[in-house]
């Protein structure tokens, strides 16, 4: 299929998918005049890609685990050993990120509450 075509199957814009090509994570057959050529597996790599967007994971992460997962019914799932530490490190990343968000928003709260008490 052209990429129209995996434009219409995924919802992902050509533009996000040319860069996820040039980030690693789609590799298109490409025809003597240069036109890409997508396949079914495409469509579930674009599928993964934005499951791992969603899941916080940058495209140079992804990049090194979306060869180690496959779909077990609905969810990823890893196969290769290594993934899973670092997806585990990944959820370590975020827990901390998180913490640093709760941090700062308690720290609005305490000044919006001053204000309210004008």
């Amino acid at each position: 299929m052209r990429i129209g075509e995996l434009v219409r199957r995924t919802g992902v814009s050509e533009r996000l998918l040319r860069y996820y090509e040039e980030q690693g994570l789609l590799r298109p057959e490409r025809l003597p005049s240069g036109y890409r050529v997508y396949t079914e597996a495409h469509v579930d790599a674009v599928r993964r890609i934005r499951t791992l967007l969603a899941a916080g994971l940058g495209t140079s992460t992804i990049a090194t685990v979306l060869p180690c997962l496959e779909t077990d019914g609905e969810r990823l799932a890893p196969t290769c050993p290594d993934v899973l530490g670092q997806l585990r490190a990944e959820r370590e990343r975020i827990d901390r990120a998180m913490a640093a968000l709760s941090e700062s928003r308690a720290a609005l709260d305490t000044v919006i509450a001053a204000a309210d008490r004008r």
